[in-house]
């Protein structure tokens, strides 16, 4: 026994000897003063702008203002338990977030972490949500489509891959319905979809999210959250988030169904909250006020976010992140501070109106000041074929229509127009959740600018479509795999789609 415990003595005296104490020095601050989402901390003398910090009771703060003798940390968390005198560490990690396959399908909030009870996300891949947007020589021509499935921004305001289009309106005017439905028209069109939803109520979101699902959308979708009852900071990160998320796919590309895919399109839902969470940690932060109370670099914080959306050069790898972003304006000014920082910044808007809304004119869409800087570039060869006298003949419309309204005397032409006017605005009135498929686009609208449709009531437009649609697809289903395969219509196509029109029109009754 006695020569047990001698031997375990010396292997434990022997095992002391050998130990040798590491020095590790920890960048550690302390708290100053708490409050309102934010904290003020002294020490930390190498934290670097961005950087995660972590308080004691386990919540994370992001370093946002580098001052000369402490540190502005916005709280990403309940802040109510961080108390003056606690200690701040750094974690020596940039804000980022997870990125990869494991995202497909899931929803996150702006740090990654899983929010739809489905377990952990297991991936290994990281980016920080901050960087710099690609370079010139970087970038080629935007000009693949992303098919929205609906008929007049597919017909008139043509959204290219890399490409950034604002959504803009009044509050309740379909705009969040325009992406949603863009999404859901994505099935089998080889992009990922991210939806970062920013300042919304979770009620709202989480009918957005059963919506994918029931549509079969989620598979590829990727949604970042930072509710109405979020703090400001994480809806200041949240499109960061989004667009670290895009990021990957474009320059690495994800798996889906066993093909990698490269190309994305983040909804950033919308901006405009965005700015006010903004403006509300860097009032907090005492950053100097400029107009309307925003700080003066409020430009640059949208600036730098859409400017990452790219279509990339053949040398970088060819992947696109295609961005839409909503601004919601107020009793439809449009030349408020927000919004026109946000269309100065992309190519082209959608520009939605109430009143259009409410006299049953869905989407709500203004053809006269909405605009596609990508335009025609990015439309296939099919829908240029039908659609290039589409925008003009509506805009027309418009003028005669408020000019008719003042005389009952019009002579035949300008009466013609009118009533071509019409039908063309009843064909482009769409459900929700109801995307339309590319050739079925191409075969209306050829039909109704074509004159096919001049002999049927305007109140029956809806009518004539669905019967359109459903006598090509049954005796004429070669047209629409043509279109649909080819993306353009041949001389041959030409002649049956002709053929197959007049033999509609007197059939229809």
């Amino acid at each position: 026994m006695a020569a047990e415990i001698e031997s375990l003595i010396k292997d434990l005296t022997s095992q002391i000897n050998a130990f040798k104490p590491q020095v590790e020095a920890v960048d550690v601050g302390e708290v100053l003063e708490v409050g309102d989402g934010i904290a003020r901390v002294s020490g930390l003398t190498h934290v670097q702008l961005n950087e995660l910090v972590e308080f004691s009771n386990g919540v994370l703060g992001v370093a946002f203002n580098l001052e000369e003798d402490r540190v502005g940390v916005i709280i990403l968390g309940e802040y109510a338990e961080i108390e003056e005198g606690q200690l701040v560490r750094r974690t020596q990690r940039i804000a980022s977030v997870p990125v990869g396959d494991a995202l497909l399908g899931r929803v996150v909030d702006p740090l990654g972490r899983p929010l739809d009870g489905k377990g952990p996300i297991v991936t290994s891949k990281f980016r920080n949500i901050e960087r710099i947007a690609p370079g010139v020589i970087e970038r080629s021509n935007v000009n693949r489509p992303v098919q929205t499935g609906i008929k007049p921004i597919d017909a008139m305001i043509p959204i290219g891959r890399g490409q950034r289009e604002l959504i803009i309106g009044d509050r309740q005017t379909g705009k969040s319905a325009i992406c949603v439905d863009t999404i859901i028209n994505q099935k089998g069109q080889d992009l990922v979809c991210v939806y970062v939803a920013i300042g919304q109520k979770r009620s709202a979101i989480a009918r957005l999210v059963a919506t994918l699902e029931k549509f079969g959308a989620l598979e590829y979708s990727i949604i970042v959250i930072a509710s109405a009852s979020d703090p400001a900071s994480l809806q200041y990160i949240a499109p960061y988030a989004g667009c670290a998320i895009g990021e990957e796919v474009m320059e690495t590309g994800v798996t889906i169904g066993g093909q990698l895919v490269k190309d994305a399109l983040v909804v950033y839902d919308d901006l405009s909250k965005h700015a006010w969470a903004y403006r509300q940690v860097s009032l907090l932060m005492r950053r100097p006020p400029a107009r309307e109370a925003y700080p003066g670099d409020v430009f640059y914080l949208h600036s730098r976010l859409l400017e990452r959306a790219a279509q990339l050069s053949q040398e970088r790898g060819g992947g696109s992140l295609t961005a839409l972003p909503i601004i919601e304006t107020l009793l439809g000014d449009v030349s408020a501070y927000i919004p026109t920082n946000v269309i100065s910044i992309t190519d082209g808007q959608i520009y939605l109106e109430t009143d259009l809304f409410n006299a049953g004119i869905r989407p709500a869409m203004n053809v006269g000041i909405s605009v596609s800087r990508v335009g025609g570039d990015a439309q296939t060869k099919a829908m240029k074929q039908v659609a290039g006298r589409l925008k003009g003949d509506m805009a027309q419309y418009r003028d005669l229509a408020a000019f008719a309204a003042f005389g009952s005397d019009l002579d035949a032409t300008t009466r013609r127009q009118l009533e071509r006017g019409q039908r063309l605005t009843e064909i482009l009135k769409q459900p929700q959740y109801a995307p339309v498929s590319l050739a079925n686009q191409v075969v209306t609208i050829f039909a109704a600018t074509n004159g096919y449709a001049d002999n049927v009531p305007v109140a029956r437009m809806k009518d004539w479509e669905a019967a359109l649609n459903k006598f090509i697809s049954t005796q004429y289903a070669g047209v629409l795999q043509a279109i649909q395969t080819e993306k353009r219509i041949s001389d041959e196509t030409l002649s049956t789609l002709k053929q197959a029109c007049e033999e509609f029109k007197k059939s229809w009754s």
